[in-house]
């Protein structure tokens, strides 16, 4: 009877073990079956491109070890710098990944990003999820500045980064307008868009007098170059 209970629990491990591993795509079957996909396949830049790129241009960005690098040393050969962009827009989605800055570094993931010519950065029209190490960076001293905050807009209850150089798993879920968003599992910004308290948000931001800011719904999702390197991984999304 005890050989029986200890094959069935064996299988049971193994069956979960199949469930939640990992395939050459990087997600597992209960992840695929979900709807996520990934955004970036750990070796290229396919599905993203700079922002406003010109032809022939190699960009500071790399797929370095499994991480999508801001090699900002490269730039002083040539290499092109800019924020990074997806080539598809995103409306109603969850997007997961995952990020470490470099000390004293700035950087950002920015979503609902209009391309169009007559807009010069991915943040004209993308509200932005900061990243920066807070100690270190100047602009971490600032009110709604911090990790994990909805920049310039929300601060977050308490600061949630790890300690510069170690990873952060951060999640930006918009639904209908909603952003939500989270920073090492904790709930750091929540707001809808288009409603009075957005327009108060936007009262009181640096925003105020953008046109385009936050008025599309459905936009690329952006990595930002601010001149410091930056690590990302294992950014994945799903529709909702």
């Amino acid at each position: 009877m005890k050989r029986i209970v200890f094959s069935a629990m064996a299988a049971c491990m193994i069956v979960s073990a199949c469930a939640t591993a990992q395939d050459g795509t990087g997600l597992s079957k209960k992840e695929k079956k979900a709807g996520w996909k990934q955004l970036f396949d750990g070796k290229t830049l396919t599905g993203w491109h700079q922002f406003h790129a010109k032809p022939g241009s190699t960009p500071a960005w790399k797929a370095v070890d499994g991480t999508l690098f801001l090699d900002t040393d490269a730039k002083a050969s040539g290499a092109s710098g800019g924020d990074l962009v997806t080539n598809e827009d995103y409306e109603n989605f969850e997007f997961e990944y995952e990020w470490k800055i470099s000390p004293n570094g700035n950087s950002g993931v920015m979503f609902g990003v209009n391309e169009d010519k007559k807009y010069g950065a991915t943040y004209s029209t993308g509200p932005e999820m900061q990243v920066i190490d807070d100690a270190g960076h100047p602009d971490g001293k600032n009110k709604k500045h911090n990790s994990g905050e909805l920049y310039d807009m929300i601060a977050a209850p308490k600061f949630y980064a790890k300690p510069v150089g170690e990873w952060n798993k951060a999640k930006i879920i918009k639904k209908d307008g909603k952003i939500t968003l989270f920073l090492n599992g904790e709930k750091t910004a929540e707001t809808t868009m288009g409603t009075p308290e957005w327009q108060e948000l936007l009262n009181n931001s640096k925003f105020k007098t953008w046109k385009g800011f936050g008025e599309y719904p459905k936009g690329k999702i952006a990595l930002q170059d601010h001149g410091d390197k930056v690590w990302y991984r294992n950014l994945k999304i799903r529709q909702l």
